[in-house]
């Protein structure tokens, strides 16, 4: 078995080790009797808790991560640039936009309205992207428009609590851009599940790609790679991952940043076989953090993406001074 195997195979089964964390514990204990009744008679309480409650949202919180780390490994891949994550382009920044407004407008009794809207506005800002990407396929260029997206998605956000007719309103749209899979079904599951699995398709797809584009645009040009079409490929494949992450759990950020170099070491800065692990290592990571919040004992529960946050901003600083160091070197 090779070491690339191995890798997946160890981050698949921490995976699963950390799902069944997630749904044993929680904040109510089971008893032992509980659990037998919970195997046997599907229409009880601790079924309920189980397989309605604490099992989609583990796997929501593992799909979410996957797709944040997946996306975080492309972005990374195509602007060549280790700091980069799903939410350098505005891609999360569009959809949480759209989804506060979706909030504002009392559109959030309709079932999967909200999710609906933040993944057309992730789609909105992908499509200005590509645009962007057919006139200009400077990594640098991408990144500075990308930033003008992202301030303009977090600008109209703004405007939208600004604009909140009552202080309800602006609190919904608060605590769903603060981050989590609380209360989260298997419908929602469906949600992440199918657009991340598109992204790992289109991700699998461009790998040979992004490994040659890694020589630099001219050298992957002489090699005769269509670098346009590969940046189109990747850039959707992050958007839709990013979007679909949006659209389910809010902002979350940080795990599409750390995800990647947490394995960046054991494929040895190989982008075409980077977004596995990365996918893996971020599901891994978000369900921990998950069950973290959950059994933290506060009287009101942390949401994910402050605990990410929390974690991951130091992290970050840590990535961003080692990237100084080796630019100087």
């Amino acid at each position: 078995m090779s070491g690339f195997a191995r890798l997946n195979l160890t981050l698949g089964a921490a995976c699963v080790l950390a799902l069944m964390l997630a749904v044993g514990f929680g904040e109510t204990v089971l008893t032992g009797a509980q659990w037998r009744q919970a195997f046997v008679d599907a229409a009880s309480g601790p079924a309920d808790v189980l397989w309605h409650i604490r099992a989609p949202r583990a796997l929501c919180a593992l799909l979410v991560g996957a797709a944040l780390g997946l996306g975080g490994a492309v972005m990374q891949g195509l602007l060549r640039n280790p700091l980069a994550e799903p939410g350098v382009l505005g891609v999360s920044a569009g959809g949480g936009a759209a989804a506060a407004l979706a909030i504002v407008l009392g559109l959030g009794v309709v079932p999967g309205a909200v999710e609906l809207t933040a993944v057309a506005g992730a789609g909105v800002v992908a499509l200005a992207l590509l645009a962007f990407v057919s006139r200009v396929s400077s990594p640098a260029g991408l990144i500075l428009f990308g930033v003008a997206l992202s301030a303009l998605g977090g600008a109209a956000t703004s405007l939208v609590f600004n604009l909140a007719p009552t202080p309800l309103a602006a609190a919904e749209v608060m605590a769903w851009l603060m981050g989590s899979v609380e209360n989260r079904g298997w419908t929602e599951v469906l949600w992440i599940a199918v657009p991340t699995a598109v992204a790992a398709a289109l991700a699998h797809a461009c790998g040979p790609g992004l490994r040659g584009l890694a020589l630099g645009e001219d050298t992957a040009r002489t090699l005769g790679l269509p670098v346009e079409r590969l940046q189109v490929t990747a850039l959707v494949a992050a958007s839709l991952a990013a979007g679909a992450a949006v659209a389910v759990a809010g902002a979350i950020g940080f795990v599409g940043l750390v995800a990647p170099h947490l394995v960046r070491r054991f494929v040895r800065d190989d982008p075409a076989r980077i977004w596995a692990p990365s996918a893996l290592a971020g599901g891994l990571i978000l369900v921990a953090a998950d069950l973290a919040v959950r059994v933290i004992p506060t009287e009101q529960e942390l949401k994910l993406g402050v605990l990410t946050a929390l974690v991951g901003a130091p992290l970050f600083a840590l990535i961003a001074a080692r990237a100084a160091r080796s630019w100087r070197s």
